[in-house]
C-alpha cells in the first residue's frame, strides 16, 4: 500500500468514525423514541459518515472546486434518497409495531390472539410465539373448568355418598336407643359396617388431597412385582368370591420394579376392586405383568362389558364413577364402593412414579394398562 492510499485511509477513518461515533451517541440517547425515528437516525448516521469521508478525502487530495462541488451534490441526493427510503422503512416498522400491540392488548383483554401481524420475521415470530401462549393459556383453561366441574361433582358424590349410611347410623342407633331392636348384634354388625366404608372414603379423600397437593413422599426401593400382585389378588379374593367373580394372573418371573411398595401396592389393589366392581358373577377378572424395555407394564383386565369412548377420557376424574352401565352398586357395601376416588388414586401414585396408566376397551370388558420405569 502507497503512502497516498494510507493516508486516504487514515483520512476516510478518522472523519467517518468521528460522524458514526457522534450519531451512536445521538441515536442511543434517542433510543426510547419511536422507531421510525431511530431509523432515520441509523440511516442518516451512515450516509453522513459516508459523505464525511469522501469531502474529507476529496479536499486531502486537492480536487478542483467543480469535481468537490459535483461529488458533494452526489452524496447529498444519495443521502436524502437513503433517508426517505429510511423513513418510509421506520414508517412500515412502527405501524407494524403498533398493529402487534394492539393485538396483543385485545389478548389481554379476551384471552384470545389471532396471528395476523405482517412485517419482519422477528414480529411473525412474536406474533406465531403469542398465539401458541393464547392456545395453551385456553387449554389451561378449560383445564381449570373440567378440575372445578369434577370437584363440584366430588362434593355432591361424597354428600350423597356419606348422607345414605349416615341416615342409616341415625336409625339404627335411635332403634337401639328405643328398644326397638330385634336383633342389637345384627345391627351393632350393621353400624360397623357402614362405618369402615365411611372411614375408607375419608382415607380416600386424605390420599387424594396429600397427591393433589404434592406432599405425598415416596420411598422407592427394589420390589418383586410378583409378590405386589400375588398380595392383592390374595387381599381380593373374598370380595370376588363373594360377588362370584373369577381372579387370574400371570406374571413374569424376577420382574423387579423400582417404586414405593405401599403405593405400588394401592395401586394394584384399586385396579383390582375397581375390576371386581364392575364384572357381573361368573366373571373373570385377569392380572398379568411383565418386562418392557425400560420399564415394566401391569394390566387388570375385567369383563365389564366395556365403555363408551366418549366415558373413556373421564375414566380417572376425580368422582367420576361411569356411565350407568358401569355405575358401581350403591347398596353393595362390601367390595368398597365408594365415590369415585380409586382410579384418580391410581393415576396419581403411577404420576408420581413418572409412569403412565390408560384404559381402553378389550373384549370382553375393559383393560387397564400401567407402565412403569424399571
Amino acid at each position: 500500500m502507497t503512502h497516498d492510499q494510507v493516508v486516504i485511509v487514515l483520512t476516510t477513518a478518522a472523519w467517518s468514525g468521528g460522524v458514526g461515533v457522534l450519531g451512536g451517541l445521538l441515536v442511543w440517547w434517542g433510543r426510547r423514541a419511536s422507531v421510525r425515528w431511530l431509523t432515520v437516525g441509523v440511516a442518516s448516521t451512515a450516509v453522513l459518515a459516508v459523505v464525511a469521508g469522501t469531502v474529507a478525502t476529496s479536499r486531502a487530495m486537492f480536487l478542483s472546486s467543480h469535481d468537490l462541488g459535483v461529488i458533494s451534490l452526489v452524496a447529498a441526493v444519495a443521502g436524502v434518497v437513503a433517508i426517505a427510503f429510511a423513513l418510509a422503512v421506520g414508517s412500515a416498522l412502527a405501524r407494524w409495531s403498533r398493529a402487534l400491540r394492539d393485538e396483543a392488548r385485545r389478548f389481554g383483554e379476551s384471552g384470545s390472539f389471532a396471528s395476523d401481524t405482517s412485517g419482519p420475521a422477528e414480529f411473525a415470530e412474536l406474533s406465531e410465539e403469542l398465539r401458541h401462549t393464547s392456545d395453551r393459556l385456553a387449554e389451561s383453561r378449560a383445564r381449570e373448568l373440567a378440575l372445578e366441574q369434577s370437584r363440584r361433582e366430588l362434593v355432591s358424590w361424597v354428600s350423597h355418598d356419606l348422607r345414605t349410611p349416615l341416615a342409616g347410623l341415625r336409625a339404627m342407633t335411635e332403634a337401639l336407643e328405643d328398644g326397638l331392636a330385634d336383633d342389637p348384634a345384627r345391627y351393632h354388625a350393621q353400624m360397623r359396617t357402614e362405618v369402615d366404608r365411611m372411614v375408607r372414603m375419608v382415607d380416600d379423600l386424605f390420599e387424594l388431597s396429600r397427591i393433589h397437593s404434592g406432599v405425598m413422599r415416596l420411598a422407592p426401593q427394589q420390589v418383586a412385582l410378583g409378590d405386589v400382585v400375588s398380595e392383592a389378588i390374595a387381599g381380593a379374593d373374598s370380595v370376588a368370591r363373594a360377588r362370584g367373580v373369577r381372579l387370574g394372573g400371570e406374571v413374569e418371573e424376577d420382574v423387579l420394579v423400582t417404586a414405593d411398595p405401599a403405593g405400588l401396592s394401592r395401586v394394584v389393589s384399586n385396579l383390582l376392586m375397581n375390576a371386581i366392581r364392575h364384572t357381573p358373577a361368573d366373571g373373570v377378572v385377569e392380572v398379568s405383568a411383565r418386562a418392557v424395555p425400560n420399564g415394566v407394564e401391569l394390566a387388570v383386565t375385567d369383563a365389564c362389558g366395556g365403555m363408551r369412548e366418549e366415558d373413556i377420557p373421564r375414566v380417572f376424574d376425580v368422582g367420576w364413577q361411569g356411565s350407568p352401565a358401569r355405575t358401581p352398586d350403591r347398596l353393595d357395601t362390601t367390595n368398597g364402593a365408594g365415590a369415585g376416588l380409586g382410579l384418580a388414586i391410581v393415576k396419581g401414585i403411577v404420576e408420581a412414579h413418572l409412569g403412565q396408566v390408560a384404559v381402553t376397551n378389550h373384549d370382553p370388558g375393559c383393560r387397564f394398562l400401567v407402565r412403569l420405569p424399571a
